[in-house]
């Protein structure tokens, strides 16, 4: 597998026209000393000139496929010290961007093609056994050099994955924070909006529905309309202003309804016509945690709601009771009826509950059972 450095494509170019003029120049330089200090011919000349050519034409092409052009140029140093600069590359290159395993062996054919160099063209100054440890300890140097580079780009792309990794990461968790606030937002204006606006669309029906009704029954429905609606917009105001509100203590200022005003909802579901009977005693619901008590409201209202709504004029049974592992049930059944009312449903609001009753460490249950509908809860005593 190779490693490949990473760079723009702009960048990567002037990587390889940098290189490839360095290296150009100590091929020059190599060549110029070994003319000047006489230890070349003319046919050494025009070979080291031939060698070091190709190894600079083939330096660009050492950095797209390093090991085959690597080969090629290590076994040029046979012949010419011209080769040497390439070659030194080559092996640097080789140990950066493939395995360890090709970067030894590479080393290795490049401490041989130097050592026949050795030979056939004795260095000055130096004996060939100097000559050959200098040469071994510069390719072992280049290998540790080149394979420090590859774990230090490798460390850079995976810090680089890392990074993009986070950002998506944080992303998908802004897009499922902003997901449940409008989900949050839907079941707060659900729970608000439904019950109320249920209360007069009962009424303003009994006036479309009644025109017999005598004018004292007329005035008493229009009453009823006109205050749900004010009330509605009360509760919406309370509701957009908790949500507006990031502070700790909006609930100290917006109180939201809990079981404790739960007698004032059942007599207006009364006072619209809907029949109530209540079984156990509400105080069953005293001593909630807040989240759980809050909860026991919003159930209730939804199933007095739900059942104006499905079943108009039907009995409806509330049972409150508590549990031997301390739960708080509440239980709201109705008949079921053939033809459902005309009432508008989102049917969203049995499953913004069942996520209300779940948060708050609950169960809920609902269905039909003998020709009744049913909405069964359970909400934990203890936070």
């Amino acid at each position: 597998m190779e490693i490949t450095a990473i760079c723009p494509p702009p960048a990567g170019r002037r990587l390889i026209v940098g290189t490839t003029v360095a290296i150009t120049a100590l091929v020059l330089i190599t060549i110029v000393s070994e003319y000047v200090e006489g230890q070349t011919g003319w046919t050494q000349l025009i070979i080291d000139v031939l060698v070091g050519g190709l190894g600079c034409a083939l330096t660009p092409t050492l950095l797209r496929r390093p090991l085959p052009t690597a080969l090629i140029i290590v076994a040029l140093a046979c012949v010419s010290p011209a080769a040497t600069p390439p070659a030194t590359l080559a092996v640097l290159v080789v140990a950066q961007r493939r395995p360890l395993g090709d970067a030894v062996g590479v080393a290795v054919l490049g401490i041989i093609a130097h050592a026949v160099q050795g030979l056939l063209r004795p260095p000055g100054g130096l004996s060939f056994g100097w000559w050959l440890i200098l040469d071994t300890v510069v390719h072992a140097a280049l290998v540790a050099i080149g394979a420090w580079m590859q774990a230090r780009t490798s460390l850079i792309a995976s810090l680089v994955l890392r990074a993009k990794q986070a950002e998506e990461e944080q992303g998908r968790r802004i897009a499922e924070a902003r997901a449940a606030e409008r989900a949050r937002i839907a079941r707060e204006m659900h729970d608000v909006l439904a019950h109320r606006l249920s209360l007069v669309a009962t009424y303003a029906g009994a006036l479309e529905y009644r025109p017999d009704a005598t004018p004292e029954k007329r005035a008493e429905a229009a009453r009823v309309v006109r205050s749900g609606i004010q009330e509605a917009l009360d509760e919406l105001r309370e509701v957009v202003t908790v949500l507006r509100d990031d502070s700790d203590d909006h609930d100290s200022r917006s109180p939201q309804p809990t079981a404790a005003d739960l007698p004032r909802l059942i007599e207006e579901s009364r006072s619209a016509g809907t029949e109530v009977a209540v079984h156990g005693s509400l105080v069953a619901l005293s001593g909630l945690p807040p989240l759980s008590d809050r909860t026991a409201y919003r159930l209730i209202q939804e199933g007095l709601t739900n059942a104006r709504r499905h079943a108009p004029g039907q009995p409806v049974t509330l049972t409150v009771s508590a549990t031997r592992d301390d739960n708080a049930v509440i239980e709201i059944r109705n008949p079921a009826v053939e033809s459902p009312g005309v009432l508008p449903s989102s049917g969203a609001g049995i499953i913004g509950m069942t996520e209300r009753v779940r948060l708050a460490g609950g169960s809920l249950d609902h269905g039909l059972r003998n020709g009744e509908f049913y909405l069964r809860a359970a909400l934990p005593r203890r936070p």
